[in-house]
């Protein structure tokens, strides 16, 4: 076995700092503990940037609580020897723009790792420099942004391994909730605060749900209930250099927004791992199940327009032992139903189930903060993941038994993409 290849850790949506480079020094403008909307809005004008200006915000580092571990770990146990370090890199973006930008500075960004890895002396002793790659871990949306740059590059790519985890492949209803509301289970606290900087949030409609049973199309605007426009007139009305028609350029912002949004969608739905030189056996996909999800949403339809009927018994959860191949499905990591979690380009057999169970007996800390803030959002500070990961990018073997996972539900011959124990 050779030197692992370098690793990027995407992170999901909201899970990158914001600091705002236009005062002297630069404010912290969203962070875990701070959460300035306003600053943080974009200009209904151009949603490149803020509806503040001036100003310049740009992203700053990745949450701690969330991908600290995973990192640290990574780095730690890809490493055979402490002075042959394998780079694990975090890749911090601005969560709030449309994915195919951010797609475009992963690319970048991949470039600087790989030459960044050049010129470490084992590196090139071991003649990386022949057919460099980087293999890539994507939690959350970030796996939708991993998939979106393969898709864009094709063969291109210069990518290796990938690992995603928990990653909406075709949304959520907590998206809709979010839009709606202000409150969801999406990355940070719920907050009514949100709903206006949710509206005019592009990445936002990245996530909504378009998985089988569902009827909605939450693509087009006239799905949507007559406040989400509402709030955007008077956010144009607010904030536009232009005030002469704010609801024609509420509704051409909002229908702008759903658009690329689907676009988005369309070509995720398309993407296939042989157009980027992948196999299954490249693809570590691991679905969070067992824990309370939003996994139906009723949508009446009246004279007036749409309107929503969020009911606590649409959150569900019968996993059961998983092998009920109907029951099982109804479940998801508490953000992601199970529905959506499964790529277009894998079968089920390739899919790795995970519960929060799975969390060792010394992840007291884990345990309490999923019950706190959900599944979903602390599941890449799993150990066992860690070991996954390391084991998927390295091909090493589990001579210990201390990796594992579930097929899913109905699967019989189960073939994830590396040898590993199968939990009851």
């Amino acid at each position: 076995m050779g030197l692992a290849n370098p690793v990027i850790v995407v992170p999901g949506i909201t899970a990158t700092c914001l600091r705002d480079e236009y005062p002297l020094p630069p404010e912290t403008v969203w962070s875990v503990l701070t959460k300035d909307y306003e600053r943080t809005s974009l200009h209904p004008d151009n949603i490149l940037y803020e509806a503040r200006e001036p100003a310049r915000l740009q992203p700053d580092q990745v949450y701690e609580i969330a991908y600290q571990e995973l990192v640290q770990e990574l780095r730690h146990n890809l490493s055979e020897r402490a002075d042959a370090p394998v780079p694990v890199f975090p890749f911090a973006y601005d969560w709030r723009q449309p994915l195919k930008l951010v797609e475009e500075q992963l690319a970048t960004f991949i470039d600087e790792v790989i030459e960044r890895t050049k010129l470490l002396r084992h590196y090139f002793d071991a003649s990386y420099g022949d057919g460099p790659k980087v293999n890539l871990v994507g939690h959350s949306m970030g796996g939708l942004i991993i998939t979106g740059y393969l898709e864009k590059f094709g063969d291109q790519a210069r990518v290796g391994k990938v690992a995603t985890l928990a990653t909406p492949f075709r949304g959520s209803f907590e998206a809709v909730i979010k839009v709606t509301t202000g409150t969801a289970n999406l990355g940070t606290s719920p907050s009514s605060r949100e709903r206006e900087a949710a509206r005019v949030t592009p990445a936002l409609y990245h996530l909504l749900p378009s998985f089988p049973g569902i009827t909605t199309d939450f693509f087009k605007p006239g799905s949507w209930q007559a406040t989400v426009l509402e709030t955007l007139e008077e956010y144009v009305r607010l904030y536009a250099v232009s005030k002469k028609a704010p609801k024609k350029q509420a509704k051409e912002l909002f229908a702008a927004m759903l658009t690329t949004a689907q676009s988005h969608r369309q070509r995720l739905e398309a993407f296939r791992l042989e157009n980027a030189g992948l196999t299954a056996q490249d693809w570590l996909c691991v679905v969070g199940v067992d824990a309370t999800t939003r996994v139906r949403l009723e949508v009446i339809h009246t004279p007036q327009g749409p309107i929503y009927n969020f009911q606590s018994s649409d959150r569900d959860n019968t996993w059961g032992d998983g092998k009920d191949p109907v029951k099982s499905k109804v479940t998801g990591d508490g953000t992601v139903p199970f529905e959506s979690a499964v790529p277009p380009f894998l079968n089920l057999e390739n899919l790795i189930c995970v519960t929060p169970d799975d969390y060792g007996y010394w992840e007291i800390q884990d345990r309490l903060v999923t019950k706190v803030a959900g599944f979903h959002g602390i599941l890449p500070n799993m150990d066992m993941l860690h070991r996954l990961i390391v084991r998927h990018f390295t091909g090493w073997p589990d001579d210990y038994g201390n990796t594992w996972g579930r097929p899913a539900p109905g699967v019989t011959a189960w073939q994830p993409p590396l040898k590993m124990r199968q939990k009851d």
